[in-house]
């Protein structure tokens, strides 16, 4: 087996057989906890910025960059990803993932102390180069440590961990926000990284020890250079959408020229261009994440600047989603479901779409704002659906000796998505007076027309990723080691995101 890891491929000895227990029996009692626990963080703080995000933006006078405190985490990420594959390939998953979770507990204390817009954006870009070493640490963790049988189940655990985050984030988030402040939400949480530490650090020793030497293995330089040039790329083109000015043109080139070659050689061949199979597998990850994270990442604002929420009630609007994606995943699952996956995607995406114009009906007076989290939940079953089967897909469609590099891929695309559709719609937020006239007189003057444009551009987006679902299915002359590898993925394979 290949490791779900950044640059270069690495083989995955089997662990031991321990009887028939499953993740929580005794060997792995410890260990499950531990990830699980990391990746329940992770999920906790994603909901809670969510839910601070309009409060801290406002406090330091920042609405204008607003949508590039979510984007700076992509941006930062997309380097990380590669990094962290590499890193683990070569020395185990214990350093990257330890050195990551130390990068996000700094990046949260970074933004927890930020006296400005833009040192809180570089908080958020620290806490995105760690949480990138983390979430492929925690792939590879998952391949050397646990049997081919259990693996599915850990996986379904990382999917579930994003359901408690969802129920109580936002609550939390909300009442820190109104009664502690909002820098509380970040500073509170790097205290609660040493438990999952303590948990799983000596099973993952054992673990680590247990395993054969791994070969050794060269830093992938080229690809390494790569990330870096399309996180720098993403970063000169969020930069230049802020400015919308005539200077905005030469970061905007430099951008395109340094994010365009490294996104053609980071995914695979034909995956621009929507080919037939696995490059549109690819492709629709990123375009289904940057379309529903995009939108996402607007509503609570949305919620306190359009109707008055408080920033908890803002938050709450987005639990329904949290709740709902983990029963799309679920849904998709089922026996019975295994047959269509080409539907199920086509499906997700035409309910993601329903979901982002319902939200956007909010924006009209006269309709009661419980539609957006209505709405939202349509959007987190159809994500669940799509999600899931895309990730399902990628491993079908992978031979053995590529799993590593598509996994990779697969990371990179949701990565780029959000950059770039969070990017666009922090364009959208500027352009139209969202972050001038806040600046000039405060939160609640945010008009409607910047919302309207993100929620329109996002429907939009969703919908083309609907058009392109057809495409998932390669050609009758498919290379044939992806019609063996199809052949023995005839059964799910587990879920493969971190939500």
């Amino acid at each position: 087996m290949t490791t779900a890891a950044g640059s270069a491929t690495q083989t995955v000895h089997e662990p031991p057989s321990e009887g028939e227990g499953g993740v929580l029996s005794g060997p792995y009692r410890a260990l499950t906890l531990g990830i699980v626990s990391v990746v329940l963080l992770l999920a906790f703080e994603a909901t809670a910025v969510n839910t601070a995000m309009p409060v801290a933006a406002e406090h330091l006078h920042g609405l204008g960059l607003y949508a590039f405190a979510f984007s700076g985490y992509f941006t930062s990420t997309l380097f990380a990803l590669v990094i962290s594959g590499q890193w683990a390939d070569r020395r185990g998953p214990i350093g990257p993932l330890f050195a990551g979770i130390a990068v996000f507990g700094a990046g949260l204390v970074l933004a927890g102390a930020a006296v400005n817009m833009w040192m809180f954006v570089a908080g958020r870009a620290v806490q995105g180069l760690g949480g990138g070493l983390v979430i492929v640490a925690l792939y590879v963790v998952v391949g050397r440590a646990f049997p081919e049988r259990l693996r599915p189940s850990v996986f379904a655990a990382f999917s579930a961990a994003w359901v408690l985050p969802s129920i109580v984030g936002p609550v939390v988030s909300g009442a820190v926000t109104e009664h502690l402040g909002w820098r509380w939400v970040f500073l509170a949480v790097p205290v609660l990284i040493l438990l999952p530490l303590a948990v799983m650090g000596p099973a993952l020793r054992r673990s680590e020890r247990a395993q054969p030497p791994a070969e050794a293995k060269e830093f992938d330089r080229a690809r390494t250079l790569r990330a870096a040039m399309a996180a720098l790329g993403a970063g000169l083109l969020q930069y230049a959408g802020q400015r919308l000015d005539l200077l905005g043109l030469l970061p905007a080139a430099a951008g395109v020229a340094l994010l365009g070659p490294a996104v053609v050689r980071l995914l695979p061949a034909g995956a621009l261009r929507a080919a037939r199979g696995l490059p549109t597998v690819i492709l629709l990850r990123g375009i289904a994440a940057g379309a529903f994270f995009a939108a996402e990442a607007f509503i609570p604002l949305m919620m306190v600047t359009q109707r008055g929420l408080s920033p908890t009630m803002a938050g709450l609007t987005l639990t329904s989603g949290g709740l709902s994606w983990a029963l799309g995943s679920f849904l998709q699952g089922l026996p019975a479901a295994q047959a269509h996956r080409e539907t199920m995607i086509r499906a997700g995406f035409l309910l993601t779409a329903v979901s982002i114009a319902g939200a956007a009906l909010v924006l009209v007076p006269a309709v009661p704002v419980w539609v957006a989290a209505a709405a939202w939940a349509v959007g987190g079953v159809g994500m669940g659906l799509a999600v899931a089967s895309i990730s399902v897909l990628m491993m079908k469609l992978s031979a053995p000796e590529e799993a590593g590099v598509n996994s990779s891929s697969l990371q990179l695309s949701d990565a780029l998505g959000n950059v770039l559709l969070i990017g666009l719609a922090g364009v959208l937020f500027a352009g139209l007076g969202g972050g001038s006239l806040a600046a000039a007189e405060g939160a609640a003057s945010v008009p409607v027309a910047p919302f309207t444009a993100i929620f329109l551009v996002m429907t939009g987006v969703a919908l083309v990723g609907a058009l392109l679902s057809g495409r998932v299915r390669p050609t009758a002359d498919r290379p044939a080691e992806n019609r063996a590898a199809e052949d023995r993925a005839a059964r799910p394979a587990g879920e493969l995101t971190a939500r």
